[in-house]
């Protein structure tokens, strides 16, 4: 055995290990303590740099001691000369890659070199842009290099067409890199802006099929990746729609005013301002949401003085003014009649149509052929079925209302984890589709029984409705929007599975409730009813059943 290594035994090994980490965390923590007593003592000198170089070399996410290390450098700068603070930047820039290489993704580390950067007179770009694409090349998935990446872009100037050409490298390179897709988002509505009529965001319409190319080689190529799906949703979307105000409604007998807007706003001195004029003369009124909480909402109301609705002059003129949204609508309430309305049509807004609205039916169309080809080859894949889906509801939602729901029944199966979130999609689609066959009826009664819905939305365009009828669902509760139906006269909600009556409040002219076979367990649930006038009979049977 003479001349032979000894070989240690595992429990040697692991003894050898503990005391080195032992003897690494005691120089660590002494370190540490000595540049914490060294600050407060206002010892900022380049000893500072040198023992937090040995912390953060081994653990760059120390925030603290970037924050010193800053303060360092900062004193430095009116002590160096210009050769001696060149050097030093230089070594800190090679101090922070090194630190990069240890931890990619360290926070403190790229926000220090952004830092740095940002107080050289002339920093090294092409460098930095060099930095990022080296590092992209080990994870293209670093979004912290992206965010840093952008930074640079920015601060050098560089052309979008330059980081969009970068982009499809890295595309190219492998489909499935989700910030080089996003990146392209960004990038897009820069090199080809739209004029001040055009719909902010969209894309001219060869730019649009070529990236429509590009986007199906991707996700014809690996169906599965998730990254190809939403730039191809991105790429069908429209921009945010207009701010406007929707509906305006006056009623005489409740001394009222409710208008509701496209987006949901909070009124205030502070926030959002409405100006009022009744008859072309301002009236100062107090806002309020209908549910009574101080929140954004899409429907607000104020109280009307009793001279601003009297029968002395033929007509009442009411006009609201958003002055944030540069949106205004006036209604007329005529002598004699109790109320007066003015709304946009849901049925020539097209509000409906979805995320997916481009220009041309013709792009969606040729979208939604592509779709169903590689359905076909992939039968059980959950991002091309919902794909189909919305370009269904694009293209038009009450043609396709059937086939849609044939679907979202194959979507179910192929994704059962989600059935909870497709089954509320799904009743959004319904009630909206509901919506649409309403206004084309010209009437203020809506029937959403036997739809199998679990989820309301949309409520605030439901303003005018006087009769509405949810019997025969699977909603668990009435959400607080439903104080929005101002004009609700007659409520149905029979055989769900409700156990709150939380949202039923503040809706003035409530008479007829109907709420059999549902969870109501105790009297005390019915205790938000005592603001609506339901009728002591309807009250009564609710009790009873």
């Amino acid at each position: 055995m003479h001349g032979r290594l000894k070989v240690k035994t595992s429990e040697e090994q692991a003894e050898a290990k503990r005391l080195e980490r032992e003897q690494k965390l005691k120089l660590y923590q002494t370190a540490t303590q000595t540049v914490f007593q060294k600050r407060q003592a206002g010892e900022l000198d380049e000893s500072v740099l040198e023992l937090t170089s040995q912390i953060l070399g081994a653990n760059p996410d120390f925030a603290t001691l970037w924050n010193c290390r800053r303060e360092v450098l900062q004193r430095l700068e009116v002590q160096k000369s210009p050769e001696e603070l060149a050097a030093l930047v230089k070594a800190e820039l090679g101090f922070l890659e090194s630190c990069l290489r240890v931890n990619p993704k360290s926070y403190g580390t790229w926000h220090h070199r952004c830092w740095l950067l940002g107080r050289l007179p002339e920093p090294n770009w092409a460098r930095e842009l060099e930095l990022c694409a080296r590092f992209l090349e080990v994870d293209e998935r670093n979004f912290h290099c992206w965010d840093y990446r952008r930074f640079v872009a920015s601060q050098a100037a560089v052309p979008p067409a330059e980081e969009l050409a970068f982009t499809d490298s890295l595309i190219t390179r492998n489909f499935s890199n989700y910030s080089s897709w996003h990146y392209r988002s960004c990038l897009l509505p820069q090199l080809h802006p739209q004029p001040d009529s055009g719909p902010q965001g969209r894309l001219p319409e060869d730019v649009l099929l070529k990236e429509l190319e590009l986007v199906q080689n991707a996700f014809f190529t690996d169906p599965n990746d998730q990254s190809a799906w939403f730039y191809h949703r991105w790429l069908l979307g429209r921009a945010d729609p207009q701010d406007a105000l929707r509906c305006l409604h006056v009623s005489r007998d409740e001394a009222c005013l409710t208008v509701s807007f496209s987006r949901p706003l909070l009124v205030g001195p502070s926030t959002e301002t409405l100006l009022l004029m009744v008859n072309e003369s301002p009236l100062s009124v107090e806002w309020r949401t209908p549910d009574g909480r101080n929140r954004p909402s899409h429907v607000w109301l104020c109280d009307l003085p009793a001279a601003s609705l009297n029968d002395h002059l033929p007509q009442h003129t009411f006009r609201v003014i958003w002055t944030a949204g540069d949106a205004q609508k006036e209604c007329v309430l005529l002598k004699g009649r109790q109320e007066g309305w003015c709304r946009d049509s849901a049925t020539d807004e097209q509000l409906f149509r979805c995320e997916l609205s481009v220009e041309k039916s013709t792009v969606l169309q040729s979208e939604l052929e592509s779709c169903k080809e590689l359905q076909e080859l992939e039968p059980e894949n959950k991002w091309c079925l919902l794909t189909i889906i919305l370009l269904m509801r694009a293209l038009d939602p009450l043609l396709y209302e059937k086939e849609t729901l044939q679907y979202f029944q194959t979507l179910k199966a192929v994704d059962p984890m989600r059935a909870a979130y497709l089954d509320d999609l799904r009743s959004k689609f319904l009630l909206e589709n509901s919506v649409l066959k309403m206004e084309y009826a010209d009437v203020r009664v809506l029937h959403l029984g036997h739809k199998d819905l679990t989820v309301l939305c949309h409520l605030e365009q439901l303003l005018l409705v006087t009769h509405l009828d949810l019997s025969h669902n699977r909603l668990r509760a009435l959400p607080p929007a439903l104080a929005a139906l101002r004009c609700l006269e007659v409520l149905q909600a029979n055989d769900n599975a409700i156990e709150s009556l939380d949202g039923v409040t503040n809706l003035p002219r409530l008479q007829e409730l109907s709420l059999c076979n549902n969870r109501l367990q105790q009297p005390a649930v019915l205790q938000p009813l005592a603001s609506c006038p339901v009728s002591s009979q309807a009250l009564e049977a609710i009790k009873q059943k």
